[in-house]
C-alpha cells in the first residue's frame, strides 16, 4: 500500500459547519471543495477562493490540484473482467487512478483494514480506456474509475478521488464478518444509489 493511502484507513470524519479551510483558515461550511496534495496523497478541505487557485493546470507546480466534481456512469462497462483477473481483485468493488508521482496507474479495493492495493499490469489501463473512450479524459491524481461487479457485469463511475476514500471509510466502519453483514451492505448500496442519482449516464462499450 502506498504511504499516502494509509491516511485513509480510518473513516473520513463527518464534515460539520464551522470547520476551517486547511490552506488559509477561513471558516467553511459542511458543503465545501477539496484540494489534493499530490505528493503526500492527502485531501485538504478548502474554501472556494483557495480551491480556485489550483484549478489551473500547472498551479503550484502540480503539487496541489483542485478535486473536480464530475460524475459519470456507465451501467454496462466494457471488458473490465480482464482488469479484475490480471489484478487479482478478490471483491466486487475497486477503484483505479493515475498516480503522477509514480507515473503509474494503481488499483485499490476497500477492505475492513482500509484501502488494499492490487497490482495492475501497465497495459491493462490503456486497453481499458481504449475500450471505454467516454472515460479516457480522467484526470490524474484527482479522479478515479470506480468499478462495481454484479451478476450482469460491471458498472463504472468516474468520480472525484475523495468519493473513493468515502467508500473505503464506509467499508472499514461497517463491515462485519466474512460477508459484511446487513448493515454494511445497506450503507454500501445507499452510497452507490446516491452516485447513480448524480451521475451523467454515458455509454463506452
Amino acid at each position: 500500500m502506498t504511504s499516502g493511502l494509509r491516511r485513509f484507513r480510518a473513516p473520513a470524519p463527518v464534515v460539520r459547519a464551522g470547520e476551517r479551510c486547511e490552506m488559509c483558515a477561513e471558516p467553511i461550511g459542511a458543503e465545501h471543495s477539496h484540494v489534493a496534495n499530490v505528493e503526500q496523497r492527502s485531501i485538504m478541505c478548502a474554501c472556494r477562493s483557495c480551491y480556485l487557485l489550483f484549478t489551473a493546470k500547472g498551479a503550484s507546480h502540480g503539487r496541489h490540484r483542485a478535486v473536480p466534481q464530475r460524475f459519470r456512469r456507465d451501467p454496462q462497462f466494457a471488458r473490465a473482467d480482464r482488469v479484475w483477473e490480471s489484478a487479482g481483485i478478490p471483491v466486487s468493488m475497486a477503484f483505479l487512478f493515475v498516480n503522477s508521482i509514480q507515473n503509474a496507474t494503481v488499483a485499490f479495493y476497500p477492505s475492513p483494514a482500509g484501502a488494499t492495493e492490487s497490482l495492475l499490469p501497465p497495459e491493462s489501463w490503456s486497453e481499458l480506456l481504449a475500450d471505454n473512450p467516454a472515460f479516457a479524459d480522467i484526470e490524474p491524481d484527482v479522479e478515479a474509475l470506480l468499478l462495481t461487479r454484479g451478476p450482469g457485469g460491471f458498472e463504472a463511475f468516474l468520480v472525484p478521488i475523495d468519493v473513493c476514500y468515502e467508500l473505503v471509510g464506509h467499508v472499514r466502519l461497517h463491515w462485519k464478518g466474512f460477508d459484511g453483514g446487513t448493515e454494511a451492505w445497506a450503507v454500501i448500496n445507499g452510497f452507490f444509489d446516491r452516485l447513480r442519482s448524480r451521475s451523467e449516464v454515458v455509454t463506452s462499450g
